[in-house]
């Protein structure tokens, strides 16, 4: 890979990192009362909701790019999604049940279920055709790769989703990237 390539790389995940990692850092930071707003369901060009999955109900800040493409994910995938952003995700990850340590830039209720992060709608669609005694699932942080941190060059960071148990503690639900 050039050089030019190679810092133009690390520049985009620099500035998409830093914005949603400063929703992530103000979502666990800041236990003050949320203002949230809810958008319309909206579909992708081309996407078409599967009547069998459940709303995704995607809470998010306003200024988080990466949340967004994650919610086009979903629904390229057919969920219809519905985008709630809020001033403060403290409260949201507080009612859900995200462990501490374990938060990233946005969070979803799907099918009753918690999701944290930049999870494949893969695994989601997993969880819930298995239907595990679980408050959901969770990715911490925002590895390259995942769905909405996607690298120009297909790289894909090595990550595991996790499933968060019914008492909090979490355990391994799924592998992606090299060597996963």
């Amino acid at each position: 890979m050039n050089r030019t390539l190679s810092l133009s790389l690390l520049l985009t995940t620099v500035l998409l990192g830093t914005a949603c990692a400063r929703a992530s850092e103000e979502a666990t930071s800041s236990p003050a009362s949320a203002t949230a707003t809810a958008s319309p369901v909206a579909v992708t060009a081309g996407a078409t909701i599967d009547p069998e999955l459940p709303l995704a109900i995607v809470h998010k800040t306003a200024s988080c790019g990466c949340c967004g493409v994650w919610a086009d994910h979903l629904k390229a995938a057919g969920f219809a999604v519905e985008i709630r952003d809020t001033d403060d995700m403290h409260p949201v990850k507080q009612r859900l049940g995200v462990p501490a340590g374990k938060a990233s830039c946005h969070t979803a209720e799907i099918g009753g279920y918690v999701v944290e992060g930049h999870i494949p709608a893969s695994d989601i669609k997993r969880l819930l055709k298995e239907r595990p005694t679980a408050r959901g699932l969770v990715l911490p942080g925002m590895p390259a790769g995942s769905p909405g941190m996607e690298m120009p060059d297909g790289h894909v960071q090595p990550y595991t989703v996790e499933l968060v148990l019914a008492d909090g503690s979490t355990q391994p639900f799924a592998q992606h990237g090299q060597g996963g």
